[in-house]
């Protein structure tokens, strides 16, 4: 009997890319057009039905940006700048295999990119309203969708059934599931991974069955890891080893190759165990309920509405989001990243410290940067002031540590 040995999930994942790589250019050579996207918004169960893969196409890198910044100001976000440089360049060969790019009008900036973009490269744009408690804007997202479903159906000569929506809300569903597991795996005091390789637990392309097997693969090992570290961290402090420090971490997304300022804190003696943004907990809180809503474009509307974006306006999600995290994940501080320029999450930090300092009673540290690693010493001292404010405060002597649920894998 021959025994096939499965890849390490941590492995496995540490070369993403080029299994996304394999995975589109074996799609396109059996007739699946590459769709790309831009934001959490767009509704990956519709790509999906189509028969088409969709890849997220946001930029993580700084080599870029310079080629952007002919086009566009040197004071933008740095993620749209970092995507916009990789379509000047060239150098994104799932950005160069999109059949089409689908964008949202989200913030003001992304939106003129897309002008910029769409002179060279089909787009589709979905307009998302803003206003989080009129009903007929619901009504008109799902309108929107409708019309996006109607689209790629025109597109690509498909007709997309309910029966084919449901399908995806399933493969959706079942891949959100299993990430949600493996964050409540960060419970855990202390939690068997970094928040380094839990980030590193996901794909630019959804959907792709080698990775679900690898995510439950990752459960049945740091599951059973849990009671290890907990018996390891007992011992630890008899020799008074110091505690880890529990972060929550809020704001921007950390998108692939954009993880410096979640190294710079997890080498200051923290370990984030709970990421609220889209690259984090944000965009996998909610499934798409069919239950409830028997029509699978509205309940596909439903479920991407939610998410509590800064973009929203008023935006109270997002507070009892973070309300809710932190009494699960039980924090002992607060990081929020902003990207520069990025000026609704910037401005909405003002009420994130009045909940972390005035509510919650955690310390809080906001930092806005971008992707250049000119600043880094400068982060790292400002974190290990607030690890030392947390110290100093006894806060993480205070909160008893609680045992991770033990999480299985879905069938």
């Amino acid at each position: 009997m021959i025994i096939v040995q499965q890849p390490d999930p941590l492995a496995w994942f540490g070369g993403m890319t080029d299994h996304c790589y394999d995975y589109a250019e074996a799609a396109r050579g059996a007739g699946r057009p590459i769709v790309g996207i831009m934001c959490e918004f767009t509704p990956r169960e519709i790509i999906l039905a189509a028969g088409a893969v969709p890849v997220c196409l946001c930029g993580g890198s700084a080599a870029t940006i310079p080629a952007a910044e002919q086009y566009l100001p040197a004071n933008l976000c740095p993620l749209i700048k970092s995507t916009f440089g990789y379509h000047i360049t060239g150098k994104n060969p799932f950005l160069n295999w999109a059949d089409v790019v689908v964008a949202e009008t989200t913030c003001d900036g992304k939106k003129k990119m897309f002008e910029l973009l769409g002179a060279s490269k089909p787009m589709y744009v979905l307009e998302l309203p803003q206003k989080t408690d009129e009903p007929d804007a619901l009504e008109h997202w799902v309108l929107e969708l409708r019309k996006f479903q109607q689209f790629l159906a025109g597109r690509y000569g498909v007709n997309i059934t309910d029966q084919a929506l449901r399908q995806a809300i399933e493969l959706m569903n079942r891949e959100r599931g299993l990430r949600r597991q493996l964050a409540d795996l960060m419970i855990a005091d202390p939690p068997p991974l970094t928040g380094r390789q839990l980030l590193d637990f996901k794909s630019i392309i959804s959907g792709i069955e080698a990775d679900l097997q690898a995510y439950e693969r990752a459960l049945q090992t740091y599951a059973s890891a849990t009671a290890e570290a907990q018996i390891a961290n007992r011992k630890s402090q008899i020799v008074n080893h110091p505690t880890p420090i529990r972060v929550l971490l809020t704001g921007v997304p950390l998108v692939h190759g954009a993880e410096r300022v979640l190294e710079l804190i997890e080498n200051c003696g923290a370990v984030v165990v709970c990421m609220e943004n889209c690259t984090g907990l944000k965009p996998i809180l909610e499934d798409v309920d069919l239950s409830s809503e028997p029509d699978p474009i509205r309940a596909i509307a439903q479920k991407y509405y939610h998410l509590p974006c800064s973009v929203m306006t008023p935006n109270p999600r997002r507070f009892d989001t973070l309300r809710a995290l932190a009494a699960k994940f039980r924090p002992h501080c607060i990081i929020e990243l902003v990207w520069q320029a990025c000026l609704t999450y910037d401005i909405e930090s003002w009420k994130v410290r009045q909940l972390a300092e005035q509510e919650l009673h955690l310390p809080y540290l906001k930092i806005t940067t971008d992707y250049s690693p000119s600043d880094s010493a400068r982060i790292t001292s400002r974190v290990e002031a607030l690890v030392e404010t947390v110290r100093a405060r006894g806060i993480c002597d205070a909160r008893p540590a609680t045992p991770c649920p033990r999480s299985q894998p879905s069938s």
